[in-house]
């Protein structure tokens, strides 16, 4: 574990503390999945400690204040929470309360991704889609939604779409024909899916030009890729919230769709198609 990984900075500055400071140390590392989403009064309360000392061990152990203590723990945590502990999580609230806080924290993840957009980025990620020969796609567990939503799109624009999935048939087969004139998109959120990884070190030795789409820049995704687009990601539940990373994607989309030539007539045939077949003329 690093040191700029918060349990490894308490870790590293143990011995250097108060006895006050060690409680609440010792707390945290005990309970860090709760932690996370404590306030510093709720936490001072847990260890018998005044909010002001939380205050101060945040200090201490090298950040301005409790907010960013927190916010490096949220982002420490995301691959150590097991489905069942982000279930406990979600029941410490009301149902009511925490609905809306659901449906808030999406609102506030995708006003951050906005915050955080580059243009000059996704401009580029754009004309590699385009140009690329084959262009494949690949979201393994809870990302295989984003995936095939992604695909699903582009194939209405784009002739070579290939959306890698988890059947019968292995990934690395369905990769087979991956060489450095094609592009995958990879598609990557904690718990980050081992196989992924895997699959991209195999486009990297195939020279394959890799787009990513993560949770940001602790993702182990973001070194990988020449390309690499973030979109903030909810995980204060056993579900994955994945509005912010959708909003991302259909922006890419209408960004291929603008860019490319003959979209217009693309649709055109799909809707004679779908007339023809009663695809959506129900009966």
């Amino acid at each position: 574990m690093s040191n700029s990984d918060l349990l490894g900075r308490i870790r590293q500055k143990y011995l250097t503390l108060s006895k006050s400071h060690k409680k609440i140390a010792d707390y945290i590392l005990e309970n860090y999945d709760k932690v996370a989403f404590m306030t510093a009064s709720t936490l001072g309360k847990n260890v018998n400690i005044s909010e002001s000392t939380v205050v101060r061990f945040a200090n201490a152990i090298g950040y301005e204040g409790y907010p960013q203590l927190q916010k490096e723990l949220q982002e420490t945590i995301k691959t150590k929470l097991t489905t069942v502990q982000r279930f406990e999580l979600s029941k410490e609230h009301q149902e009511a309360e925490y609905l809306t806080k659901i449906m808030i924290n999406d609102m506030d993840h995708i006003r951050q991704t906005i915050d955080q957009f580059d243009y000059d980025l996704i401009d580029k990620v754009i004309h590699e889609i385009i140009n690329a020969k084959k262009v494949y796609i690949l979201g393994l567990r809870s990302s295989s939604v984003l995936a095939n939503y992604l695909g699903f799109y582009l194939n209405f624009i784009l002739p070579e779409i290939h959306i890698i999935q988890e059947s019968a048939q292995d990934v690395y087969d369905q990769l087979l024909n991956l060489s450095k004139d094609d592009v995958m998109v990879v598609l990557s959120f904690p718990r980050y899916s081992k196989r992924t990884y895997d699959c991209v070190n195999y486009a990297i030795k195939n020279r394959a030009t890799i787009i990513g789409i993560t949770d940001g820049m602790n993702s182990p995704l973001y070194e990988k890729v020449k390309y690499c687009l973030i979109a903030k990601y909810n995980m204060n539940t056993f579900i994955d919230s994945f509005v912010a990373p959708m909003s991302l994607i259909n922006a890419l989309i209408i960004g291929v769709s603008i860019r490319k030539e003959g979209v217009e007539k693309n649709l055109e045939k799909l809707e004679r198609i779908w007339d023809d077949y009663g695809v959506y003329n129900i009966k």
